[in-house]
């Protein structure tokens, strides 16, 4: 889902700056990803209110249509540094809403396999109030719109390095939605929820499931972790769509967190979430973007593998970024570094989690997520096979 509008999504002097979004799409225009055989390009209608109403309170949509039209606005998270309000920000909102909505009613009617909402993934955005860069919950949007499609089983598995709270919020009482989220503690960063202990409401047992990761987790003990708690519980939960909120600022020179990812991590990570929604959910998956503050460095270049995983085969690592994408990433932050290769030179190899005597505080987080979640799902908190 693309269209230039999308990147009127702008706050002005704010780390959620669209170019990110829009290296993202020239470098993987570039590198001949979006003209793949089988790949189309759909230009997404906004959501209606109606629509947006499925998940957030009418009175918010308005007083963010009012914030739209230059209006000052101090409430319902507005008028915030994390959100200031602009010009056309409802339109820009609806239409991110509306491409996310688009990419999964197309997987959910069977008229694709695999789809891509990259400018998506504002995963803060609650039903009354914006928070944290977001002012509507386009991945909450597109579930509910695919629960009322008939969905019984939908899995969000989210990634960005800040915990996916906005969507767990909203589907914390819906035992139809799992939501699995791996993030820096809560402890350390914003928005201080994402304990493992947090595991849905009554009625919704263990429909929330949260890896809190210590800060400087790098590649090796994010894969680590990823491979000891996201594959069991999807196995168990057996979705019928895999929606996946692919935020790139766990990566090690993100200005705003903590964690030490490399651009050859995310990869794996895409790699990783492609298999389980082949293996697990009958192919059928939605991606989104989501954060990212590296905006040269890191941003376009893994989500230009995300989009070469959702599409086809994975690029070569050592593939060298083209002329023509470097000149136009040094002409929009010419004080910014950018890369001459697709990697950062990490293996992103991982070794298998193992309970041991001496864990070490990743193995400490994986265990407290295994031992408040697994038994929910029938699985062992102990056995590593699980």
């Amino acid at each position: 889902m693309w269209d230039e509008e999308l990147l009127r999504y702008d706050m002005g002097d704010h780390p959620l700056d669209p170019v990110r979004v829009e290296l993202t799409m020239a470098l993987a225009r570039s590198l001949g990803v979006l003209d793949r055989p089988g790949v189309t390009v759909q230009r997404p209608a906004p959501a209606t209110d109606d629509v947006l109403a499925t998940v957030h309170d009418p009175d918010y949509i308005a007083v963010v249509k009012a914030a739209s039209t230059g209006r000052r606005i101090g409430i319902m998270g507005l008028g915030t540094a994390d959100n200031p309000t602009f010009v056309g920000m409802h339109e820009a909102s609806a239409l991110i809403a509306g491409a996310t909505l688009r990419a999964a009613e197309a997987v959910w009617r069977g008229e694709t396999d695999r789809a891509v909402s990259i400018s998506g993934g504002l995963h803060h955005a609650m039903r009354d109030r914006a928070a944290g860069f977001c002012v509507y919950n386009d991945p909450a949007v597109a579930i509910r719109r695919v629960l009322d499609l008939g969905a019984e089983r939908v899995a969000y598995v989210d990634i960005d390095v800040h915990h996916g709270d906005g969507v767990q919020e909203i589907f914390y009482d819906d035992p139809r939605v799992l939501t699995v989220s791996l993030h820096e503690s809560p402890r350390t960063l914003f928005p201080g929820t994402g304990f493992p202990d947090e595991t849905g409401g009554p009625g919704a047992e263990g429909s929330a499931v949260n890896v809190a990761l210590p800060p400087g987790t790098d590649d090796r003990g994010w894969l680590r972790a990823f491979h000891a708690v996201v594959p069991g519980v999807l196995r168990a939960f057996r979705p019928q769509l895999l929606f996946t909120q692919c935020g790139a600022d766990t990566y090690h020179h993100d200005p705003l967190a903590n964690l030490r990812l490399t651009v050859d991590g995310q990869r794996a990570a895409y790699l990783a979430l492609r298999d389980l929604a082949t293996e697990v959910a009958g192919g059928k998956w939605v991606a989104s973007g989501g954060g990212g503050y590296a905006l040269v460095e890191c941003v376009p270049r893994a989500w230009t593998h995300l989009l070469a995983v959702v599409t086809g085969d994975a690029l070569d690592p050592q593939l060298a970024t083209p002329d023509e994408w470097r000149s136009l990433a040094r002409s929009r932050r010419p004080s910014h570094t950018v890369p001459s290769t697709m990697t950062d030179g990490s293996p992103a190899t991982w070794d298998s989690w193992v309970p041991g005597d001496t864990p070490d505080a990743v193995d400490r987080a994986i265990m407290a997520t295994r031992r408040l979640t697994f038994p929910f799902f029938g699985l062992d908190p102990h056995d590593p096979r699980d």
